[in-house]
């Protein structure tokens, strides 16, 4: 079973219109409503992958009751999210079908109480003890402690579990120090992170900081690892214009699921690269166009080579 944690859950809603103007009125074509954050997202790739994942972090008020609904209706997955008093929030994607361009509104989530937090690291050791990986995802909400990744990366080691980080700001910068065996930032995060915007020397960086191995976002230019074993850079064969919410969950998922069935990093690479890009062509994170990620499987291409022993 794959672990994947998503403090701040979320009912993501999508509104398609056929051109946003700001301060206008407008028309919404289409509306489509998943289960969303960066944890549960990347859950659904992995569970359309054919893995079985377990999906933890907070549900609350009627919002969570929505969201816990609509997982019921993955196959593969797993409902462990730990009640919360507060609503769960809900995020707003407006899908400008013009240009293409998505313009987001994310609440804050709820307030997470210190018993509330309590009772989710205990929920997390127990779901640690039949992990084969666990993915700590997305942005922490109110109440929850800035530290909370550091504490979670540490205690996934501790049991020998290996741990992927994705996040942002303060919770990355104190995240990192509890050193997760992988890292998944984009390139602005790198940056945040690091200070610097050369996204080698800025991924070179973050592993002195505590990471393990880099992985990081490059958006339409694909991915760069930069890891014990060696150094690798993967590059779809064009760039894909559409919807590029949850590109960096599919590759999340990408290579947590090579990583359980040790495949090479080439061949991470791939499946991370080209799941991502087939996630762009879709109206909503979380779900790929298939057919376009198998015939990228063929044709992203890996470059670079393993350390020498």
């Amino acid at each position: 079973m794959i672990l994947t944690v998503t403090l701040n859950a979320a009912l993501d809603i999508t509104y398609r219109v056929p051109s946003l103007r700001a301060g206008a009125s407008h028309r919404v074509s289409e509306v489509l409503e998943r289960p969303g954050g960066k944890g549960v997202n990347v859950a659904r790739v992995l569970a359309a992958l054919g893995h079985e994942v377990t999906v933890t972090g907070f549900s609350g008020g009627p919002t969570g009751r929505v969201l816990r609904d609509r997982l019921t209706e993955v196959p593969r997955l797993t409902d462990a999210l730990v009640p919360a008093s507060g609503a769960t929030r809900r995020t707003v994607t407006l899908l400008d079908d013009r240009t293409g361009a998505t313009t987001h509104l994310n609440e804050p989530g709820p307030d997470i109480t210190h018993a509330e937090w309590s009772a989710f690291q205990e929920v997390y050791e127990d779901l640690l003890a039949s992990a084969s990986a666990v993915a700590l995802c997305g942005s922490l909400p109110p109440g929850v402690p800035v530290g909370a990744y550091a504490n979670l990366v540490r205690t996934a080691r501790a049991a020998r579990v290996p741990v992927l980080l994705d996040t942002s700001g303060a919770a990355l910068r104190r995240g990192v120090a509890g050193r997760p065996d992988f890292l998944k930032p984009n390139t602005e995060e790198l940056a945040e992170l690091t200070g610097s915007h050369e996204p080698l020397r800025a991924t070179q960086d973050a592993r002195r900081r505590g990471a393990g191995t880099v992985v990081a976002s490059l958006g339409a230019d694909g991915l760069l690892a930069v890891t014990p074993e060696g150094r690798w850079r993967a590059t779809p064969p064009a760039p894909l214009t559409g919807n590029p919410t949850g590109a960096g969950d599919a590759a999340v998922a990408g290579l947590l699921s090579a990583l359980v069935e040790h495949r090479p990093w080439p061949e991470r690479l791939i499946r991370a690269t080209a799941l991502s890009a087939a996630t762009v062509l879709s109206p909503v994170a979380g779900e790929f166009d298939t057919a376009v990620y198998e015939q990228l499987l063929a044709t992203v291409t890996v470059t670079g080579e393993a350390t020498a022993a």
